[in-house]
């Protein structure tokens, strides 16, 4: 492609680009086999004639090559974006120029991989759109939406005013310097979620910052982008042309906003709470997102963003955006835009940069100084606001991030011949090294982690013995409400020993990309868009009316991904001072033993918490479905009458025995509950295996127990210590994390009516 030097333009501005193009007609699409072919291979041509054999083969060396440069680099640290990228470059014609290589073997072979690969990334923005709630913009506060705001405009004017020094007769709008600062000063939030989700930090203190403000951000550079548009229409063809272009766009607009938005909403509204959405009104909005890429060219809208916009007004989360989230996302993350970035990654070609105008130059000094002025507005708003430097820096660093939004935008954009050669080597260069520095010096900043170091001793046994217990109960489903109802009128709270409740209900994220943290108010309405935790409400104040002054309860939910849920745990007990936090088990029982759910992501939130609480926890393994069930109706019973409860712990020594024994102790002080302990002590010969520190810290907390019978247990939990008095257990032991003896009292192979609570003293770690 030759470049016009004299002329001041993007490098493909009133300049023809001659190409020879032979398609043979009627298209092969479907081979008649390979057998066929190699018989009979004079009337059938060669088997790479055909698009589809071609098209499979050129997927499986993608992905294999991808994966193979993936396994190496994910050492650096590294995300596989930069993998897939780097496969497309090999792949490609900077490397291969052979007319007869697996990708350039012909136009119609470029055409149908383009082409399958870009329909992914179209799949990909109407998702992004379905999973983005821009109710968050204006629920957000003031903070994100000044960082959103101001992230976005000044490096904008920096880079303008680069641009105008640069070139003092440069027109900003009509040879697209607007249109391209735009794009550098710009932010976007579906690559900061996917950047956030990679590093785990997506419902952190500082994800859930850059998340609000990249939703701001986002918003802010599509209202400019369109602006400079239609500014440049005014100025070349005229003002009535850019009022029609901009009036079009507009009801494009409106009509999704109040048309197609109160449509899915009615839809969602006839649904039952709960269920699940019907499939002619999922197939329905998919068909719409199908046909919207041509509604576009109707009202004059870039063709991206009809797809966006519709996925937009899709209402988030369940039953209708988590339900095109589960069907569409698994085929678009997994297999299209791993393609699609491959693609974007061939048409980079580096020698381009030889022979590169003045325009391009210009355009590449004012994309790093963009650069460079976004970093600086980021780092600056955050310390402003007294946030820590390093919190600071990282937050700067996430604000800069590029990805395969801005790729996939310069990749079209180049299509078109809207940027030429030269700008869209200097751009890629700019987001691959992004891409790759971002995400290592955010990972070495930034770690939520070490807010969990605790320096105050936060359990049951440091406690005062009528001091108010903090305590957090999580909810996963229905049933775990009455398991934490159950222990509660098992521990007997008093006037004089009373509990504070935080109850935590779980939910996955699904069908939406920013995290939730609702705390439901006392005595007011569940709101709609919080129903699903509506029956958790009520029947925690159900119990706290019960318990009147001896129990306070408040209810939060959490809405996000399973393996990050720790954060909300974490956060919640440092926020409320908790000491103890119970968590259910991940296994549940039918009434005849056999299992009737097993959730291996709870099993790996309780390994996760068990690892970063900043308190003392307690797995609860309930008993069998037919037990007795105590409700939040049960009443105590007086202390004239029977035991109502018996409880026993095994008490083998350490800190978390004493722990459990704690709770026992603070339990017990109630007549309605007995308390047996049974103290199971090593033989001389064995060996002490106690330190004597140890040992003399167990002989003081045994001084004032006293016998009782046993129903519920309390079981310390001893992991990965070896112990003379359950040597040889270990071997038979399914959960190491609820202990030995805790695995064996929770297996099916002991038949009684109790439950177990296995118990950890807090963790003492250092920074």
């Amino acid at each position: 492609m030759a470049f016009n030097s004299s002329n001041y333009t993007t490098g493909c501005d009133g300049l023809v680009r001659e190409e020879e193009v032979c398609l043979k007609f009627p298209p092969k699409v479907s081979s008649p086999g390979l057998v066929t072919v190699l018989t009979d291979g004079a009337k059938y041509g060669k088997l790479m004639d055909f698009a589809g054999p071609r098209l499979h083969l050129q997927m499986v060396v993608v992905f294999v090559l991808t994966q193979t440069i993936h396994s190496m680099l994910k050492y650096l640290g590294l995300p596989m974006f930069i993998s897939q990228i780097l496969a497309g470059i090999i792949l490609g014609p900077m490397v291969f120029r052979d007319q007869h290589w697996l990708i350039t073997t012909s136009e119609d072979s470029v055409a149908v991989l383009g082409t399958v690969a870009s329909l992914g990334y179209i799949f990909f923005l109407f998702l992004c759109g379905v999973k983005m709630d821009v109710s968050m913009a204006y629920k957000s506060g003031r903070k994100p939406v000044y960082f959103g705001f101001l992230t976005v405009v000044v490096p904008l004017t920096f880079c303008l005013i680069t641009v105008k020094a640069l070139n003092s007769e440069s027109e900003l709008f009509t040879n697209k310097s607007f249109f391209l600062a735009v794009t550098y000063s710009g932010t976007s939030f579906p690559v900061i979620h996917c950047l956030l989700s990679e590093l785990k930090i997506l419902n952190s203190e500082l994800g859930r910052l850059a998340l609000s403000a990249a939703l701001i951000g986002d918003i802010v550079s599509l209202v400019l982008m369109n602006i400079s548009q239609w500014v440049k229409i005014g100025l070349e063809k005229g003002t009535g042309e850019a009022l029609l272009d901009s009036g079009l766009a507009i009801s494009f607009v409106l009509v999704v906003v109040f048309v197609l938005r109160p449509t899915m909403k009615w839809t969602v509204r006839r649904t039952p709470e709960g269920g699940r959405l019907k499939d002619v009104s999922l197939y329905t909005v998919i068909l719409s997102f199908m046909m919207s890429v041509r509604v576009t060219e109707v009202f004059r809208v870039f063709l991206l963003f009809g797809p966006f916009i519709l996925g937009l007004a899709v209402p988030a989360g369940p039953p209708m955006g988590s339900a095109l989230v589960e069907k569409l996302d698994p085929i678009v993350s997994g297999l299209f835009m791993p393609l699609f970035a491959s693609t974007c990654g061939m048409r980079i070609d580096l020698s381009y940069l030889k022979s590169y105008n003045l325009f391009a130059k210009h355009q590449a000094i004012a994309a790093v100084v963009t650069l460079i002025v976004k970093f600086v507005v980021s780092l600056a708003l955050p310390l402003l606001y007294k946030m820590p430097t390093r919190d600071s820096l990282a937050l700067a660093l996430i604000m800069i991030s590029k990805g395969i939004v801005e790729l996939g935008s310069y990749s079209f954009l180049n299509d078109a011949r809207v940027v030429s050669e030269d700008i869209f080597a200097f751009t890629t260069i700019i987001i691959i090294l992004i891409a790759s520095i971002v995400p290592i010096l955010v990972k070495s900043l930034y770690d939520p982690s070490r807010k969990y170091v605790c320096y105050q001793k936060r359990s049951i046994m440091h406690s005062k013995p009528n001091e108010e217990l903090r305590m957090i109960g999580c909810i996963h489903v229905p049933g775990n409400v009455n398991s934490i109802i159950n222990i509660l009128n098992a521990s007997c709270p008093t006037r004089e020993s009373p509990i504070a409740l935080d109850v935590l209900h779980l939910v996955k994220l699904s069908g939406r990309a920013t995290p939730l943290f609702i705390a439901h108010q006392k005595h007011s309405k569940i709101a709609s868009n919080e129903s699903y935790s509506e029956n958790v409400v009520l029947a925690f104040n159900q119990f706290e009316r019960n318990n009147w002054e001896a129990v306070s309860v408040n209810v939060f939910t959490a809405v996000s991904p399973p393996n990050l849920m720790y954060e909300d745990i974490c956060n919640l007990a440092l926020d409320k001072l908790t000491s103890f936090i119970i968590l259910p088990f991940h296994r549940r029982w039918y009434i005849d033993g056999s299992i009737e759910s097993e959730d291996q992501t709870v099993r790996s939130l309780n390994c996760d918490i068990l690892g970063r609480a900043p308190c003392s926890v307690g797995i609860l393994v309930e008993g069998r479905r037919h037990l007795k069930r105590f409700n939040s109706e049960d009443t105590l019973s007086s202390s004239d009458n029977a035991s109502s409860y018996s409880i026993a712990v095994i008490f083998l020594g350490g800190k978390d025995d004493r722990e459990a024994l704690a709770l026992a102790r603070r339990i017990s002080q109630d007549q309605s509950v007995s308390l047996t302990v049974i103290h199971l002590k090593a033989a001389n010969s064995l060996g002490a295996i106690l330190a004597e520190n140890d040992s003399m810290l167990d002989d003081e907390m045994l001084k004032d127990i006293k016998e009782r019978a046993n129903i519920n247990t309390f079981r310390s939990r001893r992991y990965n210590h070896e112990d003379p008095r359950t040597l040889g257990l270990q071997e038979w032991s399914e959960f190491p994390e609820i202990g030995i003896i805790g695995d064996l009292l929770s297996s099916t192979d002991f038949d009684g009516n109790y439950s177990v609570l296995i118990v950890q003293q807090q963790q003492q770690r250092t920074a």
